[in-house]
């Protein structure tokens, strides 16, 4: 194969990779939000005297599972913008 066509094959893949990383990162995301937020939801209907203690909880988790959304966007644009698989072939 060229060189050029190496470079397009790469790029294709990348482009794949990247829509999957951000598609399945958001699923996921937004699955485990929705769950957790239900088990809360559940958790304060039988014991409403454990609310404080429970949301402190589910805003520290909200945090994190965002924070790893973001942290797989932000390598998803590493590969968009800055791809270091590129560099292999020139």
């Amino acid at each position: 194969m060229e060189k050029m066509q190496f470079l397009a094959l790469i790029q294709a893949y990348t482009g794949v990779g990247i829509g999957l990383m951000i598609g399945l990162g958001a699923a996921g995301a937004c699955i485990g939000v929705g769950i957790m937020c239900s088990r809360f939801l559940e958790g304060a209907a039988r014991q409403p005297e454990m609310i404080p203690a429970l949301q402190a909880k589910v805003f520290l988790l909200l945090g994190l599972i965002d924070a790893s959304f973001i942290i797989g966007v932000g390598l998803a644009m590493l590969f968009a913008f800055g791809n270091p698989l590129l560099a292999v072939i020139k």
